[in-house]
């Protein structure tokens, strides 16, 4: 199971959604918190996702270089162009997690969408790869279709995401 630390100002609640869980499985994984809310800095295990450690690929994504970058340990396997959040809607930075995943979302999504462990965010296609390189989603990182295919048939749920500047 993912031990994940909680960070300040963070809820039961808020974590759930963003681990798209219910409060009442993080409750059952985490018995300590059945009438409490979760500390900072306090370790508490996320139901449904396996341990970061046993996942061989990590993902690094540059928003100033519009990269993102696959590992397999500290081997580079692949390098990615992307499209990152314009100004109103930038991209957060941080540690997260791919949490679930959908072929085929529909919309602008393109061919595939990755969830990441802050709601509303994630790794996807997109039906306008004229964007590609581009500072234009709200948020999202966006890449080829044929790119976030392969990527998605590589990475499970669990793998590391890494999103700096």
């Amino acid at each position: 199971m993912l031990r994940y630390t909680v960070k300040s100002g963070e809820t039961l609640a808020s974590i759930a959604l963003d681990f798209r869980t219910t409060t009442d499985d993080l409750k059952a994984a985490n018995p300590s918190l059945q009438a409490r809310e979760p500390e900072q800095n306090e370790v508490i295990i996320i139901p449904g996702l396996p341990d970061p450690n046993t996942i061989p690929y990590r993902i690094s994504v540059s928003i100033s270089a519009k990269r993102l970058v696959l590992f397999s340990g500290s081997q580079l396997l692949r390098s990615y162009p992307i499209a990152t959040g314009r100004i109103l809607n930038m991209t957060p930075t941080g540690s997260y997690y791919i949490v679930n995943r959908q072929p085929n979302p529909g919309g602008p999504f393109g061919a595939y969408w990755l969830s990441l462990s802050k709601i509303h965010y994630g790794i996807h296609g997109t039906n306008n790869p004229s964007s590609i390189g581009k500072a234009v989603s709200r948020g999202c990182i966006r890449m080829y279709n044929q790119n976030v295919i392969e990527l998605a048939s590589i990475v499970p749920n669990g793998t590391p995401v890494t999103i700096s500047q």
